[in-house]
């Protein structure tokens, strides 16, 4: 390799010029350009680096010291550059992703219960207020809880009338899913002594196909009163009170005679449309009155069945469907909307639990 005439200039130049080049450099992209140009394989001053030893011994030395300072200057140059540019990137960004904050916030958009919590919420506050307690149980229950304790017998044709899904489970043949909330009622009479004054919110489950009146899963709400001396006036104002205290103080109630296995006498509780007030609407079907519960007294046979004595204590039972009483309260006519989870739906409910 020829040495070049001038080392010195080259050297001289090639420092202005890389100088230059890396304060020219407006991003971090051109800066890696600018080094490569300037401290690259191919720039002029790694040519001086590879020619050094072609020059005489006191050249030589001196060309070395100068190579290195020139090199060192424009790595030094390099780096002061890139951290102007990464410090103008980093401002930049957190310039686009700044806060006013001084700006009012977003208001959140409040969520609302589903009507049938908000009906459920109803029915109890009037019940506890009352003086009942809420009891809970399992939504897997056993067919002595869910019939036999409740006067349904294997043989008897209401077990059919429920369409009991029974469950497949290898050592229990006998499990199924509650087909209502009155088998609750057998596990607190079986845990305590009379007086009993309890309400049983919950699921129940049947074999129905979805339609706009039905569906295999929906709620009721189950009432019993055990105590010495309760009758069937006890029952009557008992349920009088809550319709009015549900609907409105004009509100009255009829019986109609039914049966039911647990109760004797049995009862179809009715109140006097909330719509109308009587007078016959669509949502009374031009009656004036609304279905609203099954009641009776509570059956001997089931009093015996937890240990109580019926010659001595008397009670009163009565059970409504939460979608039922939910559905004419709202105008809802397909009970298929209150699990569509569709928020056009359920947005209509917000702020009607706390109006109450």
């Amino acid at each position: 390799m020829t040495p070049p005439s001038d080392p010195h200039a080259i050297l001289d130049a090639e420092l202005l010029r890389g100088r230059e080049l890396v304060a020219a450099a407006g991003s971090l992209e051109a800066l890696e350009e600018a080094e490569t140009s300037a401290l690259g394989r191919k720039a002029p001053l790694a040519g001086v680096q590879r020619s050094l030893g072609e020059l005489p011994d006191d050249v030589r030395r001196e060309v070395g010291r100068r190579t290195n300072e020139v090199r060192e200057a424009l790595r030094a140059a390099v780096a002061d550059r890139r951290g102007e540019l990464e410090a103008a990137r980093d401002a930049s960004l957190a310039l686009a992703d700044r806060i006013d904050v001084t700006l009012p916030g977003r208001r959140l958009r409040p969520g609302s219960l589903n009507p049938l919590t908000i009906v459920e919420y109803q029915i109890v506050d009037v019940f506890t207020r009352m003086g009942y307690r809420v009891v809970e149980g399992p939504e897997i229950e056993t067919d002595w809880y869910n019939f036999q304790a409740l006067n349904i017998p294997p043989d008897h044709p209401a077990r059919s009338e429920k369409d009991t899904l029974f469950l497949d489970v290898p050592g229990n043949p006998d499990l199924l899913l509650r087909t209502e909330t009155s088998a609750i009622q057998i596990r607190t009479m079986e845990q305590q002594q009379p007086p009993v004054y309890v309400i049983a919110p919950g699921r129940v489950f049947r074999q129905d196909t979805p339609d706009p009146t039905h569906t295999p899963v929906f709620h009721q709400v189950e009432g019993l009163a055990v105590d010495e001396g309760i009758t069937m006036a006890d029952l009557k104002g008992t349920l009088a009170s809550f319709a009015r205290a549900m609907f409105g103080e004009d509100t009255r109630i009829r019986f109609i005679p039914d049966f039911f296995p647990f109760v004797e006498p049995g009862v179809e509780l009715a109140v006097t449309c909330f719509v109308c007030h009587g007078t016959g609407c669509r949502t009374c079907k031009q009656e004036g009155w609304i279905e609203l519960a099954g009641a009776g007294m509570v059956h001997p046979n089931v009093l015996r069945a937890v240990g109580y004595d019926p010659e001595r204590y008397t009670g009163f039972a009565f059970g409504m469907g939460i979608e039922r009483v939910a559905m004419p309260v709202f105008g809802i006519s397909d009970i298929r909307l209150f699990y569509d989870n569709d928020v056009r739906f359920l947005g209509q409910f917000e702020g009607v639990a706390a109006a109450r």
